[in-house]
């Protein structure tokens, strides 16, 4: 465990790289948790799940998993890393996407996406710099729109996804049109090489198809599509980090200007603000409302645990000394106990803490804050 949290490795392998998930953790550390903590078909929870990574490794191992987001960028992210395709049906794939490419032209005219338009989903993607880019984006769109199969579509949204999020976010030199047709048949090729290694994994150790479930954390003991599923002997997930500044829903584009471009691309609804995926925004003193939600989700975590639950949460904060014993409070007060590592007694605090290698953070303008350092923190039920 110790070994896997410090490895500085990217992330990399299997469906992994399909999309840069903000916040992503390694799927070296993911990995290495199921191996330490389960055995092959038990079952994994991850109410957080973002970028699918817990999803996507208990699957390639042999175990049943659950993963639960508020965000459908991120549930439609998770179902489409747990997509798999024989070698077959990779070629049909990147065959597929090399003529979705061929189809952005300059001197074609731009789809019309009326009700998205409407809804704002273009915003911020209008200027003298970026139109072009905006249209690329829709001619995909609208050709992966004429597929007649779910699953190609689905990992041809997220190549133009994968492809648009590296054109547009925090770019302060857009590329060109060609550069954009390349980059979207190289990452059609990255995805079907993915599918098809997770397809090679999942096959090897016994498929358990996974469950990927769009809501709150909170109150999903009441939600039948967990609770039949009898307790997760882990739950492994990284909350949002209190008081950091992570856009979970957004492309920052032309400086501060967001974009809900994702949304669009993913064919997926989106009407929430910043708050929403950050249980409360950063901005308040003492982030009242952060750790009120976070008490509530560790409560219904709780109700579905059992003496045999262990719970890994990756964490970073951006005031350290006092938000980790607030969070720490907090999780006594949900009914958790902390144990800790034997072998790190006499470090830093008895704790397991990482650097985050090549993170990315929008919001520099505050400087170096303790986001850029983790902690996993592992809890049991108390007095089991």
């Amino acid at each position: 465990m110790i070994n896997s949290a410090r490895d500085p490795s990217a992330v990399n392998g299997l469906t992994h790289r399909h999309y840069h998930y903000p916040a992503r953790f390694s799927p070296i550390l993911i990995g290495q948790a199921i191996e330490t903590f389960t055995s092959p078909g038990d079952l994994v929870l991850d109410p957080y799940v973002g970028g699918g990574t817990t999803l996507v490794e208990a699957f390639a191992r042999g175990r049943k998993s659950i993963g639960s987001d508020i965000s459908t960028l991120a549930t439609f992210v998770s179902q489409t890393k747990l997509l798999t395709l024989s070698p077959v049906d990779a070629e049909r794939f990147i065959s597929l996407a090399t003529a979705v490419a061929g189809q952005i032209n300059m001197h074609r005219p731009e789809p019309v996406f009326e009700n998205w338009a409407q809804l704002g989903y273009f915003r911020n993607l209008g200027s003298d710099k970026r139109w072009r880019l905006r249209k690329a984006i829709a001619q995909a769109v609208a050709a992966i729109e004429q597929f007649n199969d779910s699953t190609l579509e689905s990992l041809a949204r997220c190549a133009v996804l994968r492809t648009a999020h590296w054109a547009l976010d925090g770019r302060k030199q857009l590329p060109s049109t060609i550069s954009f047709r390349r980059a979207l048949e190289a990452s059609a090729v990255l995805i079907a090489d993915g599918a098809a290694a997770l397809d090679a994994a999942s096959s090897a150790h016994g498929r358990h198809s996974p469950q990927v479930i769009n809501r709150s954390i909170i109150g999903l003991e009441t939600d039948s599509r967990v609770t039949q599923a009898g307790a997760p002997r882990l739950i492994v997930t990284s909350p949002p980090y209190p008081g950091v500044h992570v856009l979970y829903h957004r492309w920052q584009v032309d400086g501060r200007k967001e974009s809900p471009a994702p949304f669009f691309i993913a064919k997926a609804l989106d009407g929430s603000g910043e708050s929403f995926y950050t249980m409360g925004g950063r901005k308040a003193r003492e982030l009242p409302v952060y750790f009120e939600q976070l008490g509530a989700g560790l409560r219904s975590l709780h109700a579905i645990a059992d003496r045999n639950t262990t719970l890994v949460q990756i964490v970073a904060f951006a005031n350290p000394e006092w938000q980790l014993a607030r969070y720490l409070s907090v999780a006594s007060d949900a009914g958790w106990e902390e144990f800790g590592l034997s072998t790190l007694r006499g470090g830093e605090d008895g704790r397991l803490w990482r650097a985050v290698p090549n993170r990315k953070w929008h919001a520099t303008s505050r400087g170096q804050t303790g986001g850029a350092r983790e902690v996993v923190l592992f809890h049991r039920l108390r007095n089991c």
